[in-house]
């Protein structure tokens, strides 16, 4: 990282992510900023500006001068997929991520780099081959498509001074309230962690540390730019991964769950299978071309120290 703070704004990023990558930047000396719809008071180096994710605010001027922009903006996909939610899934990733693109093009000193979240989610279900930047193959889902329209939404903002990224990120396992190891730690403390589904659909992953070093890395290494898998390089099948997570969690029991008591739990839970049942199988093939070292790059290893 740079030995000069640097000004990293991040628009949407009083989620879960948004609150751990905010901490780390900010205890490596640098200064952030969180664009938040919610009114927040500044704690340390992290200040709070509010913006609603459609409409050109004060909020702007900010990005005039700063050094990077990494948008986590985007309404939650854990919920069933009526027409309603679909909509607000769509507007609040294409809507902020245009908004974005329009403020960085009307900056006299726009951002150097501008990282854009996407999803690991965007390629096909696969179970007979791993995807990477360059050999992926895209599905043709509602998700798929929803990360398509995101990333060509990124590609098209005109900001011909600014590196741009998309982040083709897999799901983040961190400690703290609100995050994927708590949802699934919930589980497995139930005696309910046992195979989902055919248990072979495969499981893309991240420990929430290398995630935020990712993030660093790519502000830094300025051949980066399009797409980018941000997960770690060792993938298992779901069957490996349950019986890691009750391994690890001390629990001896995990009933296993058929695709059918999935789709009626779904119902009651108002998500979708989708979430455990796709075998998402990705590989970090750039970030490791580039010399990326994975702090945590084993499943076990990660979860024993977000458990320890």
């Amino acid at each position: 990282m740079s030995s000069s703070p640097l000004t990293i704004i991040i628009p949407g990023g009083d989620g879960y992510l948004g609150r751990h990558l905010s901490d780390y930047f900010a205890g490596n000396g640098h200064n952030v900023i969180v664009l938040s719809r919610r009114p927040r008071e500044s704690r340390g180096a992290i200040c709070y500006a509010q913006w609603d994710g459609k409409t050109i605010g004060p909020w702007a001027e900010m990005l005039n001068g700063a050094d990077a922009v990494v948008n986590l903006a985007g309404r939650s996909v854990n919920c069933r997929y009526t027409k309603a939610n679909r909509d607000e899934i769509y507007s609040s990733r294409l809507d902020s991520t245009r908004l974005i693109g329009q403020a960085i093009a009307a900056a006299n000193d726009p951002p150097k780099v501008w990282l854009n979240s996407s999803s690991a989610t965007i390629y096909r279900h696969a179970l007979d081959r791993p995807m990477d930047e360059s050999t992926g193959e895209f599905g043709s889902d509602f998700s798929v498509d929803v990360c398509q329209k995101w990333e060509q939404t990124l590609a098209d903002a005109p900001a011909p001074r600014t590196r741009k990224v998309a982040m083709r990120t897999a799901m983040v396992f961190g400690p703290g309230h609100g995050g994927v190891f708590e949802a699934f730690y919930n589980i497995v403390r139930l005696g309910l962690g046992g195979t989902l589904g055919r248990g072979d659909q495969m499981v893309s992953w991240i420990h929430l540390l290398d995630f935020c070093c990712a993030v660093q890395w790519l502000i830094e290494h300025e051949q980066l730019s399009g797409a980018v898998n941000v997960c770690a390089p060792h993938p298992i099948p779901n069957r490996d991964f349950m019986r890691i997570f009750r391994q690890v969690c001390h629990k001896r029991i995990g009933l296993p769950a058929a695709r059918w008591l999935l789709e009626i739990g779904a119902v009651f839970l108002r998500t979708e299978t989708e979430l455990l049942l796709k075998s998402r199988w990705v590989l970090p093939a750039r970030l490791l071309a580039s010399g990326f070292e994975f702090k945590f790059p084993v499943f076990r290893n990660a979860l024993e120290n977000i458990v320890g």
